[in-house]
């Protein structure tokens, strides 16, 4: 993996919605051009002076929120996106927060294709309906259904931070195949020490921050989704977990991407994250 960028030029475009004209190779997943509100470009890595290699990434800042979030009730610019994000790495939630820190001890499932993942789900009618029914408060754990570990092959098309300090990732398919489609999956923010998930959470974590210092310039997400371009290649592991809190009112995900987001389960937390070199 290359060094760490030395600066990142970042481009303001404007602090509302502009229909910008932005060059963007026209592939799945990117956001509507009236969202974006800035483009961050790392400068190419160079090693003793001389250019090695030209960055393979770029950020593309919108002010695309999920509804819930209270900054969802304006538009945002980029500046206030950065300044909105949580300081350290501690979950600061309560909803569902025993599951949400927890790993299913089930025998870790291997899935190849996003798509095969989610036909594998349970209903989301059987989950809202559930008996016993999934209780929303601190201290709910996982229903039967929730005892599962995955492991899929997949890519990064959006990232926020929430006010949990959950990173909130859209995972999916290939920019190459048809249908698109997408889910949801958090690394969480991080439980006291002396959790047992503790090692494994932080381990996650810390991956996803060192890919963005190596190849993002170390620009970590905000409230607002930023959109990584190209999409990032990335194996995933976690545990399953319904989003019982959005089966009713607004769902999750940005709007450029929620039309394609049949599921409000989620892989979290995430326990594992393998990028590509």
């Amino acid at each position: 993996m290359p060094k760490s960028p030395s600066k990142t030029k970042t481009t303001e475009l404007s602090s509302t919605p502009l229909i910008a004209s932005v060059p963007l190779k026209q592939r799945a997943g990117l956001p509507s051009k009236d969202s974006i509100i800035g483009i961050s470009e790392p400068a190419p890595v160079s090693m003793a002076g001389a250019v090695t290699s030209a960055p393979r990434y770029r950020i593309i800042h919108t002010n695309e929120l999920d509804e819930y979030e209270k900054a969802a009730v304006s538009p945002i610019s980029f500046a206030a996106a950065k300044k909105a994000m949580p300081k350290g790495d501690s979950f600061k939630g309560t909803d569902r927060k025993a599951a949400k820190l927890s790993i299913s001890t089930a025998k870790t499932e291997t899935f190849k294709d996003l798509r095969t993942l989610i036909n594998s789900l349970a209903a989301e009618s059987d989950m809202v309906d559930h008996d016993p029914e999934i209780a929303r408060g601190p201290k709910s754990n996982r229903v039967k259904e929730e005892q599962r570990n995955v492991r899929v092959r997949a890519f990064i098309y959006a990232a926020s931070r929430e006010a949990d300090n959950d990173f909130h990732l859209i995972i999916g398919r290939s920019p190459t195949v048809t249908p698109e489609m997408y889910m949801t999956m958090e690394l969480s923010g991080l439980p006291p020490s002396s959790s047992a998930s503790f090692k494994k959470l932080k381990a996650a974590r810390d991956a996803f921050k060192k890919f963005y210092d190596d190849n993002l310039g170390g620009n970590l997400p905000g409230m607002a989704y930023d959109f990584p371009d190209p999409p990032i290649p990335v194996t995933i592991e976690g545990s399953l977990f319904f989003d019982i809190t959005h089966a009713s009112g607004s769902r999750p995900g940005p709007k450029s991407l929620k039309s394609r987001m049949p599921v409000i389960w989620e892989v979290h937390p995430i326990s594992s994250m393998k990028f590509e070199s």
